[in-house]
């Protein structure tokens, strides 16, 4: 977490988690052409006129919540969609799930943090709705808001391959595997096989019990 503690590194990091989030809604966007998706309260009537980039930046000008609490919203927003396949992130739901996991994510690592309607002017959406999206993102998360130092190591590593596609050697071409999921498939912002062995171990526990 120390490197991310730097504010030069900040820049990059929302560039490489902006790009990343962007080619995960254009691919789920793809996907509804061949099977409809379900609609939720994280879903506008249209497409915001923003684009991911620009509402990320402004998200992190304006929040003022420490850096790690970009890679743990990128954390819960992985969990979130593998724990809600219904609900993949679209050019259509993506801002308002990126608001809502900076702020859980702020609340959940920061001792200081803004309250509900700050986020809310950020966010450009009302108190209400943004009190309506944290429970519904909350439940959705099934409330597994503890992050690992080596589950936030690994997504860290995720976004270090993104910024590999950003920037790529002919080498790292050839070796990219980040995403690859066909046109029909919802997308998912990373697949993290220390995640998944978790929520097993998690699930088998339950299940001795």
């Amino acid at each position: 977490m120390a490197e991310l503690e730097s504010q030069a590194v900040m820049p990059k990091l929302i560039s490489y988690l902006s790009s990343l989030l962007q080619r995960v809604a254009d691919s789920n966007d793809l996907a509804a052409k061949f099977a409809p998706q379900k609609i939720s309260v994280f879903h506008g009537l249209t497409r915001p006129g923003i684009s991911v980039q620009t509402y990320l930046e402004r998200i992190f000008k304006y929040a003022n919540c420490s850096p790690s609490c970009f890679v743990v919203a990128y954390v819960y927003l992985d969990r979130f969609t593998h724990r809600q396949p219904a609900l993949p992130i679209n050019s259509f739901n993506v801002h308002r799930l990126l608001i809502t996991s900076v702020m859980v994510a702020a609340k959940f690592m920061d001792d200081m943090y803004y309250n509900n309607a700050y986020y809310a002017k950020v966010g450009g959406i009302s108190t209400t709705e943004m009190n309506f999206l944290e429970v519904d993102f909350l439940f959705g998360l099934g409330f597994h808001l503890n992050v690992t130092p080596t589950t936030f190591q690994t997504y860290c590593l995720h976004l270090q391959r993104e910024m590999l596609l950003l920037n790529p050697t002919p080498s790292d071409l050839a070796e990219s595997t980040l995403c690859g999921r066909s046109p029909t498939q919802h997308q998912y912002i990373c697949f993290n096989d220390d995640e998944s062995s978790h929520q097993q171990q998690q699930q088998q526990q339950q299940l001795a019990v």
